[in-house]
């Protein structure tokens, strides 16, 4: 009866063993893994914001003068939201500290104007004012 039971716990142990070596390994997978999915969220979530700032400035540009958009949108992490000339640019930084910037163009010029946004949704109102030669974006 002992041999029976030691045998028992030897195989216990070797699958304890190696339940942890397989657990030590696939862990930090896993995790590199949800951080790199997390980071192609964030990049979509900021195409899909720069995008929808730029139609909205196309929209505008395309009705001329005096006309008049708002949207709503989603920024996945605070960040500087920049409008140079015709350029919608938003930066991002990555789980492994790299950044980029996340661009979508418009027909028309939007002046020059950085600025800051917390994660998270806002509106922006897009006018283009009578008598100005760039449409505005007032991010609220």
């Amino acid at each position: 009866m002992d041999k029976r039971g030691q045998v028992s716990v030897e195989y216990l142990l070797i699958v304890l063993v190696l339940i942890l070596v397989l657990s030590i390994v696939t862990i930090p997978l896993i995790g590199s893994s949800v951080d790199a999915s997390n980071d192609v969220s964030d990049a979509s979530d900021a195409k899909v914001a720069v995008d929808t700032l730029a139609n909205a400035a196309d929209v505008v540009y395309s009705n001329g003068p005096g006309a008049k958009r708002t949207v709503s949108f989603y920024v996945p992490q605070a960040s500087n939201l920049t409008f140079t000339n015709s350029i919608v640019k938003l930066n991002l930084i990555y789980s492994n500290g790299t950044s980029s910037s996340i661009n979508a163009s418009t027909q028309y010029n939007l002046g020059n104007n950085t600025t800051a946004v917390t994660s998270g949704w806002h509106t922006a109102t897009v006018n283009w004012n009578l008598g100005h030669s760039f449409i505005t974006v007032v991010i609220t």
